[in-house]
């Protein structure tokens, strides 16, 4: 496995454990919000990371990249709205992007031949 793959992964996965605490904290609390930057951090990782995963179109960027690029917009969407006063609109952004990592992990686990199918499997040790 590469390094780039193995960082993609390693965010992403911190990601999930994250933004599943961040939905369980209160809205507006301290810990809410710290949790959150940190949150938008892994996310922008795990999505700056996959640019550089091209195994689908070998040496080439793929239908999945728009799914980075949706991430970058989502996310930066979120913060935007927060930090204008949009309580809905920044719940849609960060909601959308924390459901879009759930279904591209699942998607992941469940395609053959993917990285983390292998991994899961017993395929790659």
């Amino acid at each position: 496995m590469s390094s780039i793959v193995a960082v993609h992964i390693a965010a992403a996965t911190l990601s999930v454990i994250l933004g599943t605490a961040v939905l369980g904290s209160r809205n507006g609390s301290a810990r809410h919000k710290w949790l959150g930057r940190l949150w938008a951090v892994t996310m922008l990782a795990t999505a700056l990371s996959s640019l550089d995963i091209r195994e689908l179109d070998p040496g080439h960027f793929s239908w999945v990249h728009a799914l980075s690029l949706l991430t970058f917009v989502s996310v930066g969407r979120g913060i935007w709205a927060i930090r204008q006063g949009n309580v809905r609109g920044h719940q849609f952004a960060m909601r959308g992007s924390f459901i879009g990592l759930i279904v591209a992990g699942i998607a992941a686990l469940a395609t053959p031949h993917r990285i983390l199918n292998l991994i899961v499997t017993g395929w790659i040790a």
